[in-house]
């Protein structure tokens, strides 16, 4: 079975893991500053700690802040936890983006904060957002959410410097990980200074229990992500809840955050990211060469699916084509042997707990939650397994439709 994803880790990370005593959460973010070419790093638990924390340490409390319709759940999670409200605005399906087109429209006098989601990689158009912020006169600060796009770039400069700050996730399903964990980076001196002391005054240590469950949870994405497992775990994944502890981030029905999303990263997660590192050039390269490679191979169906753009400056966290059948399309490919992925299958104003919120519609965002898949994109993918993926699921199409 190919899965969907697969992290990429060695043995490199496990002896890290298992370096008990040394500290590394410093390190961790003066190294990640640096590769990402920012003044400041901070590490959290979560990438979502970090925007809470953004929020709260910024006093930003009661006001809109501006979301895309189509992000991960947990982005805007935190913007109510945080004790402020979600303005959705609808995507470009040029790049799943925010459409700025709608921007300005949106922006209100209660309006704080916007969160340019870089979804899948692709990096949003700074220039244009800080244009349509200057003609509001408004002071509105930019966080821009880099989950997907570590190592993007706009116009050669890393789209995380372009902003007030920006908020990486690093769960195990992320560019790189640091088993779970987030960063936050920032050029701005103030900035830093203020969310470190929110961080350091309202986040507990993490403690031996942390530690612990990290290891295990390390352990079990190492075994089961193994190729002679993988078979298993989709089963169980698919159609028993065995697994939702692990692979599940919401429940359409709360608003709700992890139960240790005040808990400081802990040495442990710091040590796995820092070896993370030292790979992020090779999965960037192996990302970008992977996208092209399914580009040229998948253009016999091009009239048959939508396939995702290909951009100078993306990081192709994940390649996503928009099918007529979703469903229809992954249990197919489930039984060549191909697990697809289908990685925002809701589009959040949709969503129950969420239509308090709702200001208008999302045509583009709801499309995209229908009917996108995400084919295999990871750096230990062989190229029998690329040449099979396309194999199967152009015969897919041209049998089937």
């Amino acid at each position: 079975m190919i899965p969907r994803y697969k992290p990429y880790l060695g043995w490199e990370e496990f002896r890290a893991a298992l370096a008990w005593g040394r500290p590394a959460v410093e390190e961790f973010e003066k190294k990640f500053a640096r590769a990402l070419q920012a003044k400041y790093a901070l590490a959290f638990p979560y990438g979502r700690s970090g925007l809470y924390a953004l929020l709260k340490s910024r006093g930003i409390e009661g006001a809109e802040v501006i979301i895309p319709a189509y992000t991960c759940v947990v982005v805007p999670h935190a913007v109510v936890a945080s004790g402020n409200i979600p303005r959705f605005v609808d995507i470009s399906l040029s790049d799943y983006n925010l459409d700025l087109d709608l921007l300005e429209n949106a922006i209100t006098d209660q309006t704080r904060v916007i969160i340019p989601t870089n979804l899948f990689g692709y990096p949003g158009n700074p220039r244009r957002l800080f244009e349509i912020i200057n003609r509001t006169g408004r002071e509105i600060l930019v966080f821009q959410d880099c989950a997907h796009s570590l190592g993007a770039t706009c116009q050669g400069k890393p789209v995380g410097n372009e902003g007030d700050a920006a908020i990486f996730g690093l769960g195990i399903n992320k560019m790189i990980t640091s088993v779970l964990g987030g960063m936050v980076t920032t050029n701005d001196e103030n900035i830093c200074q203020s969310l470190r002391e929110y961080r350091d005054s309202s986040f507990a240590p993490g403690n031996f229990r942390k530690r612990l469950t990290r290891s295990i949870y390390l352990s079990l994405a190492f075994m089961t992500l193994n190729d002679s497992l993988y078979r298993l775990v989709d089963f169980l994944e698919e159609k028993t809840p065995f697994l939702d502890f692990f692979t599940s981030d919401y429940d359409e029905n709360k608003i709700t955050l992890p139960k240790d999303y005040l808990e400081r990263m802990v040495d442990l997660e710091a040590r796995v990211g820092i070896e993370q590192l030292k790979k992020y050039p090779e999965i960037l390269r192996r990302k970008e060469e992977m996208a092209g490679y399914y580009d040229r191979h998948l253009q016999p169906i091009k009239d048959k699916v939508v396939l995702p753009p290909l951009m100078v400056g993306a990081t192709y966290s994940h390649y996503v084509v928009r099918v007529p059948d979703r469903i229809k399309t992954i249990e197919a490919l489930r039984r060549k042997g191909i697990q697809l992925g289908w990685l925002i299958e809701y589009s959040v104003p949709e969503m129950p707990v969420y239509r308090q919120y709702k200001t208008g519609s999302y045509p583009n965002s709801y499309l995209c939650s229908q009917t996108t898949v995400n084919l295999p994109l990871y750096p230990g993918l062989k190229t029998r397994d690329l040449d099979y993926i396309n194999k199967k699921f152009i015969e897919f199409f041209v049998c089937n439709l």
